[in-house]
């Protein structure tokens, strides 16, 4: 369980973060879809110890990530580049994160094996460093090296950002299966609405950094709310 409190993050006068209370439950597949400049990235920050909040905090499994490094066995992510180790192939970074977490290289394999179809051919095998993979291609690498962690937490910041069509509903699957698998709390940002219903059981609509609906999404039942509110925000 993640919760949120009291929440807040200023940039200069534009205000990044004001959450006064939120909860995320176990096993949520929650999707964060809001604007640009609506804050999910910065909330995905403070979740994560990379950026100080002015105020409040958030709480992992009951864990403060500013006060303890606890949580870090329970949580995996990716944000952007900057989380690959560039001058490594994909392979070696995949062995490397099995090091440090203390997984095997034969479980790191077998995990590696179900997302085959998602690589698409370019990228295990290929001994090429991730510098040189193309931007569609990081980003498989970085989704890829989340999931094959299975913690009980993922979190992902706009994914589906510069994978192809095919790749896109690819992630979607594997997404939705990771969660059936391992029961895991999921947390999705993107502009992309549609691929945000598709995966999500609950939906928060983020603006000017405060979560200002909070959707259930059963049976894709808030597309028609999410379609209306940036309809109206044209």
């Amino acid at each position: 369980m993640i919760t949120i409190s009291n929440l807040k993050k200023q940039f200069g006068e534009t205000k990044a973060c004001d959450i006064p209370a939120f909860t995320i439950n176990d096993g949520d597949i929650l999707g964060l879809v809001g604007n640009n400049g609506a804050g999910k990235t910065t909330l995905f920050r403070m979740t994560l110890d990379l950026l100080k909040p002015d105020e409040g905090e958030v709480s992992i499994n009951g864990i403060n990530p500013a006060l303890s490094e606890e949580w870090k066995q329970q949580v995996s992510a990716y944000i952007d580049e900057g989380f690959l180790i560039d001058y490594l192939t994909p392979e070696e970074y995949f062995s490397f994160l099995g090091k440090i977490c203390g997984t095997p290289q034969e479980i790191i394999n077998e995990r590696l094996k179900k997302f085959e179809h998602f690589a698409g051919g370019e990228i295990f095998g290929q001994k090429k460093l991730i510098r040189n993979l193309s931007a569609g291609n990081k980003q498989k690498v970085g989704i890829i090296s989340a999931l094959i962690r299975e913690t009980p937490i993922v979190i992902l910041d706009e994914p589906f950002n510069f994978l192809d069509p095919t790749s896109q509903n690819i992630l979607k699957r594997a997404l939705k299966e990771y969660a059936a698998e391992t029961q895991a709390t999921i947390l999705v940002s993107s502009h992309n609405l549609q691929h945000t219903v598709d995966i999500s059981t609950r939906i928060a609509l983020l603006e000017k950094g405060t979560i200002i609906r909070d959707l259930s999404n059963n049976d894709s039942g808030a597309k028609q709310e999410l379609e209306d509110y940036f309809k109206d925000t044209e």
